[in-house]
């Protein structure tokens, strides 16, 4: 990160809530992206026990609750940008892979290059954990290969993120590829406009 695409600064200092005996300082960084988006990152940092944590914030996001749909059929797919909340779900349904937002869940941004090898590393760990004459092996084998290609462009499949109460989005490097659908939410339903 070179100085120009960054402005540190301590924003706050509390106490640290993991040994209540150290210090955590917020520092708070404001990068500059290559392609001229924004973002705020923010770390967490005690100084007695090294507990740590990150966050990253854009600073263009999307605010609308919706269903962002894209379209994977090339490489150059690849590159689109994702922002996901930590109220974001992401799925590619071909390959039945989903992740839920849960209670600790991070903002993150990445690009959809970025979520097949999260996808992997998950789906290789629950590989690693089963027998070898479990029944599912032959099946996760196929995601796994499947998941390969698709890191080469050359599996074609669906992207979908759902955010129920905005702020993930995906920036896509064909806008042909993309659609998304508000949500709105009435006594309690979501419905899709």
């Amino acid at each position: 990160m070179s100085e120009e695409n960054r402005n540190s600064e301590i924003i706050y200092s509390l106490k640290c809530p993991s040994c209540q005996e150290g210090e955590i300082e917020i520092l708070r960084t404001i990068y500059e992206i290559p392609d001229g988006d924004k973002m705020i990152i923010l770390k967490f940092e005690c100084d007695k026990c090294n507990f740590l944590k990150n966050d990253v914030i854009p600073l263009a996001t999307n605010t609308e609750a919706g269903i962002g749909t894209l379209n994977v059929s090339e490489e150059e797919d690849l590159k689109s940008k994702i922002y996901r909340s930590p109220k974001g779900k992401i799925e590619i349904p071909e390959l039945e892979l989903i992740v839920e937002p849960g209670p600790r869940a991070d903002f993150y941004y990445t690009n959809v290059e970025g979520v097949l090898y999260r996808f992997e590393s998950a789906v290789s760990i629950y590989r690693r954990n089963l027998e070898e004459d479990d029944p599912e092996i032959n099946e996760i084998d196929e995601i796994l290969d499947n998941l390969k290609k698709a890191m080469e462009g050359k599996f074609n499949f669906t992207l979908k993120m759902t955010d129920t109460h905005g702020g993930s989005y995906i920036i896509p490097q064909d806008k042909s590829k993309y659609t998304f659908q508000k949500i709105t939410k009435s006594n309690n339903d979501k419905n899709i406009l």
